[in-house]
């Protein structure tokens, strides 16, 4: 948890500086919908960055889109924060609901404990069993699409012509490739790319194949100290 008003110390980040965010209304009530949907992970920094990019991404023409949804943590706080219902867009949730499927682990990735994790967040319950759960915590916005079925299978189901924000938080990098490369054309000018695990402890694999797949497009990923990674799409 953050330590007094000065030092901000948990979710893998340390820092001094000014996180007085934590203190705003709309912040504080997004965050807490996010944590009434999965339980407090202590994600606030990295909650923040998803907000502000959600926010500048509300303003541009698209739907918003997930990949990799679990108990919606991000994703309720977000439509929280924005009235979601009012801003005239579709949110698309895509995930397995179920952990990841082997067949879209990586071979690097299933030598370095990928299949153990998954076998334990899912025996442990921080990856969710069934859709049903996504269903009831997301039943208070009308403009929602729950996708379930793992990425790339189900992309194609999405029926977005244009996107102004792509979360990408799948836990492995080959279905999180695959989402970007298949919804880059769809992305507006200006869109947002947030990658959940990019920088993240133990999640190399993601980094160095996001990596490729955004220099394959000319583009480079920032990485911030949260463990994300934010990509915005240049204008045309």
């Amino acid at each position: 948890m953050p330590k007094g008003d000065h030092i901000y110390e948990t979710d893998g980040l340390i820092s001094v500086h000014n996180h007085d965010f934590m203190h705003d209304h709309a912040f504080a009530k997004a965050y807490a919908r996010g944590a009434k949907a999965a339980g407090d992970y202590d994600w606030h920094w990295r909650v923040h960055i998803g907000l502000w990019a959600a926010d500048c991404a509300s303003r541009l023409e698209g739907d918003f889109v997930e990949c990799g949804v679990n108990r919606g943590f991000l994703s309720s706080a977000i439509m929280d924060y924005l009235d979601w219902d009012r801003t005239n867009k579709t949110f698309y949730l895509l995930d397995t609901f179920s952990g990841l499927d082997p067949r879209y682990i990586s071979d690097k990735e299933a030598a370095s404990g990928t299949v153990e994790r998954n076998e334990k967040h899912l025996a442990d319950g921080f990856y969710v069993r069934g859709v049903e759960s996504a269903r009831a915590n997301f039943s208070e916005w009308e403009n929602v699409r729950i996708i379930e079925g793992p990425v790339p299978d189900t992309l194609k189901d999405v029926g977005a012509q244009k996107i102004a924000f792509l979360h990408l938080d799948m836990n492995c990098a080959p279905p999180e490739v695959a989402a970007f490369n298949y919804f880059w054309d769809l992305l507006v000018p200006g869109a947002f790319v947030l990658l959940d695990d990019y920088a993240y402890d133990g999640y190399e694999e993601q980094k160095y194949a996001m990596d490729a797949a955004a220099a394959a497009k000319d583009q480079k990923i920032v990485s911030l100290p949260t463990g994300q990674g934010l990509l915005v799409k240049p204008g045309s």
